[in-house]
């Protein structure tokens, strides 16, 4: 059983996105992104996988732009029948938006999701997935050889949020914390912790809007035995670098719009890489 690094972390190629093994023993954990096909105005987003013998879990499946693209990814590491749940972080159209989708193509699947989303998720389309609430304090969920924990990440960005933590690999999910706004073609990992903060900064100043939902965040989180930070947008955090960024996170002032009216990231050009 063994996590794969900098060194031997294997990369593959499909016709759309790149795929990553980021952790493979009695489970796996894979890794998509950086959809060169992706239209330009749409923010770019990871998808993960994690395949545990006949059950597959897919963490924050993305927007309807991007079904078809994740769904051939996925299906190259599960066949659709192991393709057993999802998982939602938050409600946001780049999460969730593909639900309508996912509901055909897995109609006897779990839906993972806070219990605050419910009735607004179900405007994506939830007739036959089953839904899941997950309550505030958060919980488990029992794969065959992991029980992943369920981290409450509530104002981080969304009101009602959850953060997915294995015990067994030593990955966090991380949803939108930190996440960068950067090129399609940007490396997949932070190779330079320094040079990626003015990626990562703005993004976290506008969109995280509590100083005190952040700090209880990193509390949690610091409990954590965590080789590796993998959030929903941007660069995946290994090693030290997963430290590095608690500090920094910790020192960031957040919720900027409130005395800097008209800040807007969306307005900034993702950083090149």
């Amino acid at each position: 059983m063994h996590s794969l690094r900098a060194s031997s972390t294997r990369e593959a190629k499909d016709k759309r996105l790149k795929t990553y093994v980021l952790y493979e023993g009695l489970h796996r954990w894979i890794a998509f992104g950086r959809d060169p096909e992706k239209p330009e105005r749409i923010i770019d987003t990871n998808q993960y996988l994690i395949r545990d013998g006949d059950r597959s879990l897919i963490l924050d499946p993305g927007g309807i732009e991007t079904f078809s693209s994740v769904l051939g990814a996925v299906i190259c590491h599960a066949r659709i029948d192991q393709i057993t749940d999802l998982f939602f972080s938050h409600q946001d159209p780049d999460v969730a938006s593909s639900l309508g989708m996912w509901d055909e193509a897995l109609p006897t699947a779990r839906l993972h999701a806070p219990w605050l989303w419910e009735g607004f998720l179900r405007h994506f389309g939830c007739n036959n997935l089953t839904y899941v609430p997950i309550p505030d304090e958060g919980g488990t969920i029992a794969l065959p050889h992991v029980k992943l924990q369920l981290v409450p990440a509530h104002y981080l960005h969304s009101s009602g949020n959850i953060h997915v933590y294995d015990p067994v690999a030593k990955i966090l999910f991380s949803g939108d914390v930190g996440a960068a706004l950067e090129a399609p073609d940007a490396p997949m990992f932070v190779d330079d912790f320094s040079a990626h903060v003015p990626k990562m900064t703005l993004f976290h100043q506008r969109w995280m809007p509590s100083n005190r939902a952040k700090n209880d965040w990193i509390a949690r989180v610091r409990k954590l035995d965590v080789e590796m930070m993998v959030p929903q947008h941007g660069r995946i955090f290994r090693g030290d670098d997963v430290k590095k960024f608690l500090d920094w996170f910790e020192a960031l002032e957040v919720g900027i719009a409130v005395r800097h009216p008209g800040s807007s990231v969306l307005a900034s050009k993702p950083a090149a890489a």
